[in-house]
C-alpha cells in the first residue's frame, strides 16, 4: 500500500517497534493481567500488617518481585472454575518454593517474621482465587463501561471467515459486534454454514458504501492468497475511510501500513491499518498527554496572559481563533490558536498562510514564527481532542482536497492530531504549497503510526523545542 523511505523511518530511532496485540486492547484484558499479581501483593501486605503491625521496606521489595514473577497476559476468564483453582494453586506452589529457596540461600528471609510468612503462604492463593472470581462477576459491567462494541464485517464467506465469525459470536467478553459477510460469489458457491450464521450484506465492490451505511469500525479480510489484485483494489477503496482493517490467514500481505500479528477471540489476524493507541499504549499516551499538558500550562500561564492582552490590543477581533479540524476517526473538532490574522477563515476554500501574507498581523507574524500562537492547543489536549505529539491537524477544506489526491491521507486520522509531529521535526513545518510536500508530510505521519513509542514522543518534543528557536518555515 505505502512505501516507506528508510531514511525517514522512526524505526531507525526506536530500533524496535512494539506490536499491538489484538484482543488485549481493552480494559478487561488489562485488569485480568494484573488481578492475580495485585492480589498476591495485597495479601503480602495484609499478612505483614496483621503479624507485625507494619509494612517494612523489605515487604515492598518482595511485593515488586512477586508482581514481576506473576504478571501474565494469558486469559483465564473462560477456564472452568476447578481448572482455574488448580492452576492458581500449582503456580503458587512453584512461586512460593522459588521465593523461599531464594530467601533461604541469600538469608533475606530473616527480614520477615515467621508468622507473616506462614499467614501469607495460605492467604496468597486464597486472595488470588477470590480476585479472579470477583473479576468474572464484574466482567460484563467492565465490558459495558468500555462503550458500545465495535461493529465488524468479514470479507469472504469461506472456512476461515466462518471460523472467525463463530469465535466472535461465541466469546462472551468480546467487544466486537459481528454485522455480516461481504462476498461477490454466487449463493450456490458460498459456505452454507456461514450463510446461516450471518447475513450476506453485499458484494465486494459495495464494501466502501457498506462500511459507511452500517457504521462499521472493523473489517476482516478473509480472502485467499490468489486474490492479491482484488485485495489491493479493496484497500484502495477503503483508504478514504477510518475503518480498521485486518487480514485473516490464509492471506496475502503487501506494503502494510502497520503490520502486526495478533488474535481475535483466539483466531490469528494481521493488522493492516490500526491505531497504535489501544489498551496499555492508549493509557500511556493519554496519561503522558495530561501530565505534560498540566505541567506546561502551569509554567506558561503568565506567557498566555501576556499574549492574550497583546492580541486584544493589537487588532480588532477575538483573542482565540477557533477553527474546525478533523480529529480522531475523521470527526470534526474545534482547535484553539491565538489569532494571528486580521481574518478568520473557517469554511469553504482556505488559502494557507504564505510568506509576506498581508492577512497576518505584525504580532501574528511573531507568534506564528515562534509557534506561540499554538500554545492554547494544550487546552485541546486536556479536553481529549488532541495529543501533544501526532499528525498536525489541517483545515477541513484542506482535508477534503488532499484526501482525494493522496492515497491513505485519512489514515493519519487513526490517531488524535498533535501540536507537533514527526513530519514537523523532519522539515515539513509550515506551508505545504505543493502536492509533493503534502505527500512527504503524510509519509512521515504514517511512519509515526507504525513506530510510535513514548520514547519517540519525547524525542519529537525535544526536537520541536530546538527547531522552533531557529526554524523560519512557519508563516
Amino acid at each position: 500500500m505505502f512505501k516507506t523511505n528508510p531514511s525517514l523511518s522512526a524505526a531507525s530511532f526506536i530500533k524496535k517497534a512494539e506490536p499491538t496485540y489484538l484482543g488485549k486492547d481493552n480494559l478487561l484484558s488489562m485488569l485480568e493481567s494484573m488481578v492475580g499479581p495485585i492480589a498476591l501483593v495485597f495479601s503480602l501486605w495484609a499478612a505483614a500488617w496483621y503479624a507485625d503491625s507494619s509494612i517494612s521496606p523489605p515487604h515492598f521489595l518482595l511485593a515488586l518481585l512477586v508482581f514481576a514473577l506473576t504478571f501474565s497476559d494469558k486469559s483465564r476468564l473462560q477456564v472452568p472454575a476447578l481448572a482455574l483453582i488448580g492452576n492458581i494453586v500449582v503456580n503458587w506452589v512453584f512461586i512460593a518454593s522459588l521465593l523461599l529457596f531464594t530467601g533461604w540461600a541469600t538469608r533475606y528471609i530473616r527480614e520477615f517474621s515467621t508468622e507473616s510468612i506462614a499467614i501469607w503462604l495460605w492467604l496468597a492463593p486464597l486472595s488470588e482465587v477470590a480476585a479472579n472470581f470477583l473479576l468474572r462477576g464484574i466482567a460484563p459491567l467492565i465490558v459495558h463501561l468500555q462503550g458500545p462494541p465495535r461493529r465488524a464485517i468479514i470479507v469472504g464467506m469461506n472456512e476461515q471467515g466462518l471460523s472467525l465469525a463463530t469465535k466472535i459470536v461465541a466469546t462472551p467478553y468480546a467487544t466486537i459486534d459481528f454485522v455480516g459477510f461481504v462476498d461477490s460469489r454466487d449463493v450456490q458457491r458460498l459456505n452454507t454454514d456461514a450463510a446461516a450464521a450471518a447475513p450476506l450484506l453485499g458484494k465486494l465492490e459495495q464494501l466502501a458504501s457498506l462500511v459507511k451505511d452500517n457504521r462499521v469500525d472493523l473489517i476482516y479480510l478473509s480472502l485467499p492468497m490468489a486474490s492479491q489484485p482484488r485485495i489491493l483494489a479493496l484497500l484502495d477503496d477503503l483508504k478514504d475511510t477510518t475503518v480498521s482493517v485486518y487480514f485473516v490467514p490464509d492471506m496475502f500481505v503487501t506494503d502494510l501500513i502497520q503490520g502486526s500479528q495478533g488474535s481475535v477471540c483466539g483466531m490469528p489476524v494481521i493488522s493492516v491499518c490500526e491505531s497504535p493507541f489501544h489498551g496499555t499504549n492508549g493509557f500511556i499516551k493519554r496519561a503522558s498527554d495530561v501530565v505534560l499538558s498540566l505541567i506546561i500550562l502551569t509554567l506558561i500561564f503568565p506567557i498566555l496572559l501576556i499574549i492574550a492582552v497583546a492580541v486584544k490590543l493589537g487588532s480588532a477581533g477575538p483573542i482565540i481563533f477557533k477553527q474546525h479540524r478533523y480529529g480522531l476517526n475523521g470527526e470534526e473538532i474545534l482547535v484553539y490558536k491565538f489569532r494571528s490574522m486580521t481574518v478568520t477563515e473557517n469554511d469553504g476554500e482556505i488559502k494557507q498562510a504564505q510568506k509576506n501574507d498581508n492577512r497576518i498581523t505584525p504580532l501574528g507574524a511573531f507568534l506564528r514564527r515562534s509557534s506561540l500562537d499554538e500554545l492554547p492547543q494544550f487546552v485541546n489536549v486536556l479536553q481529549g481532542r488532541m495529543s501533544i505529539v501526532g499528525p498536525r491537524p489541517h483545515a477541513v477544506a484542506h482535508n477534503e482536497l488532499y484526501r482525494k489526491l493522496i492515497k491513505g491521507y485519512m489514515v493519519r486520522h487513526k490517531v488524535k492530531p498533535g501540536i507537533t509531529g514527526w513530519a514537523q521535526v523532519n522539515g515539513y513545518r509550515g506551508e505545504t504549497e505543493t502536492l509533493d510536500k503534502m505527500q512527504g508530510r503524510i509519509d512521515y505521519d504514517l511512519d509515526y503510526l507504525r513506530h510510535w513509542s513514548l520514547q519517540l514522543d519525547l524525542h519529537i518534543i525535544l526536537k520541536t523545542i530546538r527547531l522552533v528557536l531557529k526554524d523560519q518555515k512557519a508563516y
